[in-house]
């Protein structure tokens, strides 16, 4: 479980200032051309109408431009073709299928937040790609489970809230249909004292189960996912620079065994991007690329 910010609310505004600020500089620069070009037209602009709406429309356009999002770093790999894209967004805009954390039980009901924080990805998950219909988020978890046997089950005594089947670490439930599937991903326990937790064996197991699961379903398509442990599963001695890193590690190195996806895209929460230097995650994919090549 992830703690994020209102991150689409965030974003948005943040998108949508850049795109004023650099629409309200294009129009700048057209006033001063105007002027500049006075002199030339002492009689008026032909047709000054229809020279008004193509410029407003070209300073609409150059605004979206400039506003687009655009990839920190883009690294493409060979033997085999495959492409990483970090870079800062809104996860659940991103193309392809998604990859959300959860914890060994599974847990979807918010429980006024004793289980599920209202700004964690998991909370997302549920108001925008299931528009808060938890029987169905539930139901597909289900179908999803079916196959695998729970490492445990607890006491109700035990565990006053949520869900009492506990399944081993690394599962994955794969929720949905394409193109749009959703890797639910199993990499922290939750405690007795509904506290999440996980550790880098943890997550490095996780993750490879993970990657065993992208194989099988989604090898030719686009994956997303977070920055998974940086929030509520308690890897606090690892900040977001080196879950980054232990993340693009795990899926270069197994990758080296086959494609997994054809491109992995990490979205970066806008807060997270003060704890990652870029020019560095730019440096060790690119090293990590070409001692692939020399292979």
């Amino acid at each position: 479980m992830i703690r994020r910010l209102p991150g689409a609310a965030r974003v948005s505004r943040r998108t949508t200032g850049a795109f004023l600020r650099h629409t309200a500089t294009a129009f700048g620069g057209v006033a001063v051309a105007g002027q500049l070009a006075g002199p030339l037209f002492p009689r008026g602009l032909p047709a000054p109408g229809w020279v008004t709406a193509g410029s407003a429309a070209v300073c609409v356009l150059w605004g979206a431009y400039r506003a687009r999002p655009v990839p920190l770093v883009r690294q493409e790999f060979r033997r085999p073709d495959t492409t990483v894209v970090v870079e800062a967004g809104d996860l659940f805009a991103a193309p392809g299928h998604l990859v959300v954390g959860f914890c060994d039980t599974f847990d979807t009901a918010p429980a006024d937040g004793r289980l599920i924080h209202e700004d964690s990805v998991q909370a997302q998950l549920l108001r925008r790609r299931y528009d808060g219909d938890l029987d169905r988020l539930d139901a597909e978890l289900s179908a999803a489970l079916a196959h695998v046997v729970p490492q445990s089950r607890e006491l109700r005594a035990d565990k006053p809230l949520g869900k009492l089947d506990r399944y081993p670490l690394g599962t994955v439930a794969v929720l949905g249909a394409p193109p749009r599937l959703v890797f639910a991903t199993a990499y922290s326990r939750l405690g007795r004292d509904l506290v999440a937790s996980s550790g880098v064996e943890d997550l490095w197991f996780g993750l490879n189960r993970l990657w065993d699961a992208v194989d099988r379903r989604a090898r030719t398509d686009s994956v997303a996912m977070p920055l998974v442990g940086s929030g509520l599963a308690r890897m606090d001695y690892l900040d977001q620079d080196s879950l980054l890193r232990l993340i693009l590690m795990s899926f270069v190195a197994r990758s080296r065994e086959g494609a997994i996806c054809r491109e992995l895209r990490i979205v970066l929460r806008p807060a997270d991007l003060a704890n990652v230097s870029v020019p560095e995650v730019r440096a060790f994919l690119r090293s990590m690329a070409e001692g692939l090549a020399g292979r």
